[in-house]
């Protein structure tokens, strides 16, 4: 029994990180605010990196990217999609992030065409890795996965959060960091830095320096913060992969 729960929580926390990465350098870092260029074919692969990661709790770039993009220009007022100074909850906040994603993802929200310009799309792609069918067959592996290892009934506990993986991340930036930890600076939201270092959450919690510098690649500002996702987008850089679109700032304050 050891041996299997030790496979599924490193199964778990790899499902963590690989679906958190692809939502921060690829939804968040280059579909919302176009850090950095790509060529088409690594566009398209990052779509599919997207959705193997992600599985059940896929997110289109386009939708996710337009939704960011209104959080940044509208945070903390009834124009946000998502802020614990307007929702009374994180249930509700999650709720209204859904309804909000579903009518950009579904097209149907009147979004002004400065959010939407550059964001990534594939909607054939998106349509197919949104689909309730897919979602249920992801799901349906997850809990045979469980099964095949024979695991304890309490680790199916861990189910629910592989099945909702993408909305988990977002609530944890979403809301815990516009409620605590620290702030380098006096911005006009409720943004917070949760850790100076950020092996969590791939560097996203450092959420009140990102709402400050909104372009740029490091969210580490001060010297003794560290974004653990930064030394890899410079990696993608150096082979070509990426190309930042300015210099990035590499020195800290």
């Amino acid at each position: 029994m050891q041996t299997t729960v030790l496979i599924i929580l490193i199964l778990f926390v790899v499902h963590w990180y690989a679906s958190l990465f692809f939502q921060s350098m690829f939804h968040h870092r280059y579909a919302a605010h176009g850090m950095f260029t790509m060529s088409n074919f690594w566009e398209k692969t990052f779509h599919i990196g997207s959705f193997i990661t992600q599985g059940s709790s896929y997110l289109s770039p386009y939708a996710y990217g337009v939704m960011h993009r209104l959080h940044h220009a509208f945070a903390d007022t009834e124009d946000d999609p998502h802020s614990p100074v307007i929702d009374k909850d994180l249930f509700a906040m999650m709720w209204r992030t859904r309804r909000v994603y579903m009518e950009i993802d579904q097209e149907i929200a009147v979004v002004g065409e400065k959010f939407k310009k550059g964001v990534p799309k594939w909607r054939k792609f998106d349509r197919f890795a949104e689909s309730r069918i897919t979602r249920l067959v992801w799901v349906a592996i997850y809990v045979l996965i469980f099964v095949l290892l024979d695991a304890p009934w309490w680790l199916y506990f861990l189910v629910p959060i592989m099945v909702l993986m993408s909305p988990v991340h977002g609530v944890i930036v979403n809301w815990y960091s516009h409620k605590y930890g620290y702030r380098n600076f006096n911005v006009k939201d409720t943004s917070h830095n949760l850790f100076p270092v950020d092996l969590l959450m791939w560097g996203e919690s450092l959420h009140n320096n990102h709402h400050k510098f909104g372009g740029r690649p490091n969210f580490a500002v001060k010297w003794y913060e560290f974004d653990p996702l930064y030394p890899f987008i410079w990696l993608m850089d150096k082979m070509r992969i990426i190309r930042f679109k300015n210099k990035p700032a590499t020195q800290y304050m």
